[in-house]
């Protein structure tokens, strides 16, 4: 994969089928990286149409190169509150600010669906995901308890400040 320039467009995509195997295999990337896999994240990741489309979320791919190397889902709260979670890019191109497009696309896409609010939970140590998330808005806000042990921060973005 060429790392030539340091702000690739990759195509967004969103979710069909033929992408399931590449949402589970993106996401167990990241997580066995730095976490562990927890059953919650097996449940979702093995069936994402229950999971997430069929609550009305919607997750989104990114292809570069003729690759799915990226992916985001936004997991329906509410009707004015969608969570934008399983964020995933392989490691051979990061830094190509792929994940900053699905996030930007995940952004439009939870304001077409008329949301308010866009939350994400993530883990201090992942410093490099953190600042995206700063640089395109998001703001922490004291964080619940999580279904995931790996969570120790919540951010939320004011879509209708934007």
């Amino acid at each position: 994969m060429a790392t030539t320039s340091a702000a690739a467009k990759p195509e967004i995509l969103p979710y069909a089928p033929a992408y399931k195997e590449a949402f589970r295999r993106l996401n167990h990337e990241w997580i066995n990286k730095y976490f562990e896999l927890e059953d919650l994240d097996n449940q979702i990741l093995d069936n994402p149409e229950n999971y997430i489309i069929a609550k009305g979320g919607h997750i989104l791919f990114a292809r570069y190169q003729g690759e799915i190397v990226g992916t985001c889902a936004l997991l329906k709260v509410t009707d004015t509150t969608y969570e934008l979670g399983k964020m995933a890019v392989t490691e051979k191109v990061q830094g190509l600010k792929i994940g900053q497009s699905l996030c930007q696309a995940a952004i439009a896409e939870a304001k077409a669906l008329g949301a308010t609010t866009l939350e994400l939970y993530s883990h201090r140590s992942l410093q490099s995901a953190l600042h995206v998330y700063h640089k395109l808005g998001f703001r922490q806000v004291p964080c619940p308890p999580s279904a995931y042990k790996r969570s120790d921060i919540k951010m939320e973005l004011d879509l209708t400040a934007s």
